[in-house]
């Protein structure tokens, strides 16, 4: 009697938790539907110049004119996020793709040759995660003049080491599966064998990398703006209009940092939890971190 009374109670208690957790997968989808949607349909619709200065209505609390408030300048805060957001997931999007390339391509290459050549690439790796990624990116970044692409670069060369040790991992795993052998043994050469069954089957892995590392690569990005080292001030992104928003705060008006700011924790939220519900579909046994 005790064993049925008990039973119910665990499955109610499943079926709760995975309704909590399709909610929250369908919110996450929502949200980058709506991110996505106001990246590019915004722009082109609203017939308005987000760099126009207007000094006779800056700092305005926000209201039915301007849902965000202005800014320092007078410019609109819904429009300049919308932009800054455009900005910052380009950057972010583009970074994160420069790195899982050449994570991919490290992570396959250690995996797939093993060895020496295996053991050189991983002290590499190891070499490089001892730096800080901001203190590496802020020197990469010095180097150039403050632009789009200096970040990018920035971003891509400091963030593909994760993705390499994801990747090696599941080569060196796959090297040990029967078919592998048997491809050996039926002459196939090595460069054969990586191209036609290992890069293949470590796709989705850095796929999935990629995804996980969008929302980082943003907040990268704008920590460097913010240190006044990324983008010109110019040019809206988050990490710029939370920078220029400082003085504003300090005066008692929290608006010009409280949207950026939303703009830019809310969209990498819900990335990060799509990811993680991806991550538990391609590895059901181990529950993803990341699931919101």
């Amino acid at each position: 009697m005790a064993d049925t009374a008990v039973e119910p109670k665990w499955r109610s208690y499943g079926t709760r938790r995975r309704s909590t957790r399709t909610l929250r997968v369908r919110a996450s989808a929502a949200l980058v539907a709506v991110t996505v949607l106001a990246v590019l349909l915004v722009p082109p619709l609203v017939q308005l110049d987000q760099q126009a200065v207007d000094l006779g209505a800056k700092l305005q609390p926000p209201s039915w004119a301007h849902p965000f408030g202005t800014d320092d300048v007078g410019r609109d805060l819904l429009l300049r996020c919308v932009y800054g957001l455009r900005v910052s997931l380009l950057i972010g999007v583009t970074a994160a793709l420069t790195a899982t390339v050449i994570g991919t391509a490290v992570g396959a290459t250690a995996g797939a040759l093993g060895g020496w050549a295996d053991r050189a690439v991983m002290r590499l790796v190891d070499t490089f995660s001892s730096v800080p990624h901001l203190l590496l990116g802020i020197f990469i970044v010095a180097m150039f003049r403050p632009g789009v692409w200096p970040v990018v670069v920035s971003v891509g060369l400091t963030h593909w080491l994760s993705t390499a040790r994801i990747v090696r991992a599941e080569v060196l795993s796959l090297r040990a599966r029967p078919y592998i052998d048997a491809a050996l043994s039926g002459g196939a050469s090595r460069l054969r064998i990586a191209v036609r069954h290992l890069l293949p089957a470590v796709l989705p892995q850095a796929a999935l990398a990629a995804v996980l590392m969008v929302p980082h690569a943003m907040w990268h990005e704008s920590a460097l703006s913010f240190l006044g080292l990324g983008l010109p001030s110019h040019l809206a992104s988050l990490g710029n209009l939370i920078q220029t928003a400082r003085g504003s705060l300090l005066a008692g008006q929290w608006w010009p940092t409280l949207f950026p700011g939303l703009f830019l924790i809310v969209p990498t939220l819900a990335l990060a939890g799509l990811a993680g519900a991806w991550r538990e579909r391609i590895n059901p046994r181990r529950r993803s971190e990341l699931m919101l």
